[in-house]
């Protein structure tokens, strides 16, 4: 799902070119001393501004003209939550990524910001102190900041194009900046030639529904479930979401608000049934197993997979062994390619795999990833994806 705006207001000129320029709003001096640095130390962005409340960043906002914020949602005269609709009716192309520690309020109100218009949020360390989640922390930070920055650019530069110059060009002086990510490319919905094409679906009919995200992927999620009442009372739906613990708490009451039907945290050893979303815990992988004649859960709480955990890979290999080629997989947006591995592993076990398409995900990372390796045998606007499924599960197998 596409990032959020307010409608009316306007928008201050993006730059094309030149490091992303980062705003940081915390009000502890330890941890905007510790992020300013981090952002310092990569070639393509720099510290526009380190702020100390909401209401200094409101006041300052058009001064500043940052790329993206890193907004605290606890902080005094004006927290983050209420300074996200402010600063985007001031400028309405920034991207917003709220930071909180892991409280379970401050989890519903990240998911609120989502919906109030930020692009993502990072959960922040209890302690920097603790040198794993300090690493983790900085790697997502770093990462969010880049891609999410990169896609506002190129979105700047799609809807104002160039105006082609009265007279040649001079040559340039040096080497030419390139997105951080590929450049868009038109959606593809059906078989065509070039890294991109698509296979046939599956003839063997699927029985059960695997999903993967991340960046975007609680947004896209509760919008694609609300589709899928269909495939959820008669198969099992089970959803890898790169998500920390507590979040994927308020995640699974989301998800069975929006579909209507159960929705929960995966627990270990439980069976898995039609006409139930299985969420995997934060901080877990989950996998499925044989259980008789039937399947389970197991819950692994081994190293983090593609920086990942919980990470999709482990879910598709897994259901692999339970579900032979009968498995339809979805990878939604998000960074980094967690997905592909275990796609390719369904598709040659007979399977089948829909990846979204760039035009409506946040990040084209894990979808992108899939087309490129030609695994997909749709790639689909969020808005199609349900219909496709639900076809597919009736017995459509064009």
């Amino acid at each position: 799902m596409s990032v959020a705006f307010a409608g009316n207001s306007t928008t201050t000129p993006s730059r094309e070119a030149g490091p992303l320029r980062v705003m940081v709003v915390d009000d502890s001096v330890v941890i905007r001393g510790l992020i300013s640095r981090w952002i310092g130390a990569e070639h393509d962005m720099e510290v526009a501004a380190s702020l100390r409340t909401g209401l200094e960043a409101v006041n300052q906002i058009e001064r500043i003209n940052p790329d993206v914020a890193v907004l605290d949602i606890e902080m005094p005269e004006l927290d983050g939550l209420s300074a996200l609709p402010q600063l985007l009716a001031k400028k309405r192309d920034l991207v917003i990524i709220m930071a909180s520690t892991l409280t379970r309020r401050n989890a519903e109100i990240s998911f609120k910001a989502l919906s109030l218009g930020a692009a993502d949020y990072i959960p922040k360390p209890e302690s920097t102190r603790e040198a794993s989640a300090a690493d983790i922390f900085h790697h997502d930070l770093i990462q969010k900041i880049r891609h999410l920055g990169a896609r506002l650019r190129r979105k700047a530069a799609v809807a104002s194009p160039p105006l082609a110059p009265a007279s040649p060009a001079p040559a340039a002086r040096g080497p030419v900046a390139r997105p951080a990510v590929p450049a868009p490319t038109p959606a593809v919905h059906a078989p065509s030639s070039g890294p991109l094409s698509t296979r046939p679906f599956s003839t063997q009919a699927p029985k059960v529904l695997l999903i993967g995200s991340s960046t975007g992927g609680p947004q896209a999620l509760m919008s694609l479930v609300t589709e899928l009442g269909p495939v959820i009372d008669r198969f099992p739906v089970l959803i890898t979401q790169h998500m920390p613990p507590t979040f994927t708490t308020i995640l699974a009451e989301h998800l069975a608000r929006s579909s209507r039907r159960p929705a929960s945290e995966a627990v270990d050893g439980e069976p898995v049934k039609a006409g139930r979303i299985y969420l995997a815990p934060g901080g877990k992988h989950m996998r499925v197993v044989r259980s008789g004649a039937d399947a389970a859960i197991s819950l692994d709480d081994g190293p983090a997979v593609n920086f990942c955990k919980p990470a999709v890979d482990p879910l598709f290999t897994s259901a692999i062994d339970v579900w032979h080629g009968n498995i339809l997989s979805v990878i939604l947006t998000g960074m980094g390619s967690d997905g592909m591995r275990g796609g390719k592993d369904i598709v040659a076990a007979g399977g089948s795999v829909i990846a979204q398409d760039e035009a409506s995900s946040v990040v084209w990372g894990m979808p992108g990833a899939a087309a490129n390796a030609g695994i997909c045998a749709a790639i689909l606007p969020l808005n199609q994806i349900g219909a496709k499924v639900n076809r597919l599960f009736a017995g459509d197998r064009s």
